[in-house]
């Protein structure tokens, strides 16, 4: 194995894959992802992919169902006491992490505690958490100030960063410090050694895993089981090889072919194409609001006259209508909290010389805007594109800083401005999952230092958050929803650009393949 994966790193991309598919051992699953995996620490960051990466070497307390349920992973079950101010979590017995070592209540404790700090959620928890303790080594103990309904579904959402169980040693480094043991809990190993930075990953089974005993189907819910004996990350850049080589059997999974590659593969002999997600991408510009020009929000908002979802849909879908959609707002299409309220400034004619007279007198002089985007991951790279074009046409003093997506990943932490390496703008394919519910969109936190990248300082919409939590109606969080959203559109700590479907290609003899995200336990080959 270790010749092949030098092989695979010195070697250009079309030559490496050309050896025959036959002689590849029949129990290796090969993958394209969407991007490079540029960060192993599925906590440190939101990157889908490293999301992707964290379900296969980590697992979690509760998984989510295809309905959005909460059920058992690591988990046993849950009781509560004091009137729900109390909540016991046990532990299934015999559990273990890669490294052998028992998985005990105190690393769940030190887990949730780094998670605390960077998720949405978890920052919610934290709120109202007087205490998270561990009385032996199968119970975890969350006494809180209040009751909170959504504790459970708390701990198993996939929306990112996702609550990921790892040893208490790992657990313990500083929460903004990526890690670098990936010991993890889940069902796969991530064999490190292997790794080839911007080319190449590759994971094990892990032997001593036990799937849960649970019921439950979709997402992240039910018993995760291994089929294949090893898992190849092959990061192809350029479409056209990665398309080639899941026509000859060199490669078994696609994930995100782009629109004119994906039609090429729907009329191909022994190629699957279906649906990727459950919920569709939500398309955004996402500002960066410490600094000038975009701490202004009037400076933001005068943008949005010249702002055509359409515009921007149509670059990540081409010519397959079926997955685009316009007239989006803050939250997924389709989902609960979907409305549109607010989105009126999205409506009507569109006018590049209205956008501009509003920008003159919300005072933009010219100041650098710097537009960071990737290039080697579809949606986000269309989106940078086509949102060069509207800020040139705008007037605006561009620097135009593109490079790959794990490069983007390390730099949009930097909180400078952009004379001193920010940046300005950022676009982004969120999944529907993560915007979910105000408990999960990160986009929408208004709590500055601690918000997503773009630390905008809003406070209705932490109140509306708040407000969220505590509604025990539906009908409740609906008039919540719509009025965060309407608060949204005004503030605009970014602009909805329209979702997308996203549709992913296999060969055809893969079979039971969960929709939801790239999860690889249950696949099998027929």
């Amino acid at each position: 194995m270790i010749g092949r994966r030098a092989f695979l790193g010195s070697a250009a991309a079309t030559t490496a894959l050309s050896a025959p598919a036959k002689s590849q051992p029949a129990r290796v699953l090969r993958y394209v992802p969407q991007a490079d995996l540029g960060s192993i620490d599925p906590i440190w960051t939101t990157s889908v992919v490293t999301r992707d990466h964290g379900f296969m070497v980590y697992d979690t307390l509760f998984g989510t169902d295809a309905n959005f349920q909460p059920t058992p992973q690591l988990a046993e079950g849950y009781s509560l006491e004091q009137e729900g101010r109390v909540c016991i979590v046990r532990l299934r017995a015999g559990l273990r992490f890669h490294d052998g070592e028992p998985i005990r209540a105190r690393d769940c404790v030190a887990s949730l505690e780094r998670w605390m700090v960077r998720a949405p959620i978890g920052q919610k928890l934290k709120s109202v958490l007087d205490e998270m303790s561990a009385p032996d080594d199968l119970t975890i103990r969350f006494r809180l100030k209040r009751p909170l309904p959504y504790l459970i579904p708390m701990l198993g959402l996939p929306a990112t960063p996702v609550p990921f169980i790892m040893p208490e040693r790992v657990a313990r480094t500083d929460p903004f410090q990526q890690v670098t043991d990936t010991t993890g809990s889940g069902p796969f190993r991530y064999l490190t050694r292997e790794h080839i930075p911007g080319s190449f990953s590759a994971y094990a089974p892990f032997a001593d895993y036990r799937p849960t005993p649970a019921g439950g189907t979709g997402l992240t819910a039910g018993p995760k089981v291994t089929h294949f004996d090893r898992i190849e990350w092959h990061t192809l850049p350029d479409a056209a090889t990665a398309a080639a080589a899941l026509q000859r059997g060199e490669m078994d999974w696609f994930c995100q072919p782009p629109p004119e590659v994906l039609e090429l593969l729907r009329r191909s002999r022994g190629i699957s194409v279906g649906p990727l997600d459950l919920l569709p991408y939500t398309l955004l510009l996402r500002f960066n609001s410490l600094n000038p020009p975009f701490d202004n929000p009037a400076i933001r908002r005068a943008l949005l006259p010249a702002i055509d979802q359409a515009d921007f849909v149509a670059a990540c879908v081409g010519n397959n209508v079926e997955a685009g959609i316009t007239g989006t707002g803050v939250f997924p299409a389709g989902s609960p909290s979907a409305s549109d309220a607010g989105l009126e400034p999205l409506r009507g004619p569109r006018s590049i010389d209205l956008a501009k007279q509003r920008l003159k007198e919300a005072g933009y002089s010219g100041q650098l805007v710097r537009i960071l985007g990737p290039t080697d991951i579809l949606n986000p790279s269309a989106l940078t594109q086509v949102g060069i074009d509207l800020f040139r046409r705008l007037g605006m003093n561009l620097d135009i800083q593109l490079t790959d997506w794990a490069s983007v990943v390390q730099r949009r932490p930097n909180k400078e401005p952009p004379e001193r390496g920010g940046w300005s703008v950022s676009f982004y394919s969120n999944p529907g999952i993560d915007l979910l519910n105000p408990a999960t969109n990160a986009l929408l936190r208004g709590n500055g230092a601690g918000a997503w990248f773009g630390w905008p300082t809003i406070p209705r919409l932490e109140e509306l958050r708040e407000s969220w939590f505590d509604a025990a109606e539906p009908a409740a969080q609906a008039a919540i929803t719509r009025e965060m959203q309407s608060v949204a559109m005004r503030e605009l700590p970014f602009v909805p650009l329209g979702g997308l479907r996203n549709f992913t290609a296999t060969r055809a003899d893969l079979r039971d393949r969960v929709v939801g995200s790239p999860i690889f336990w249950n696949l099998k080959r027929a």
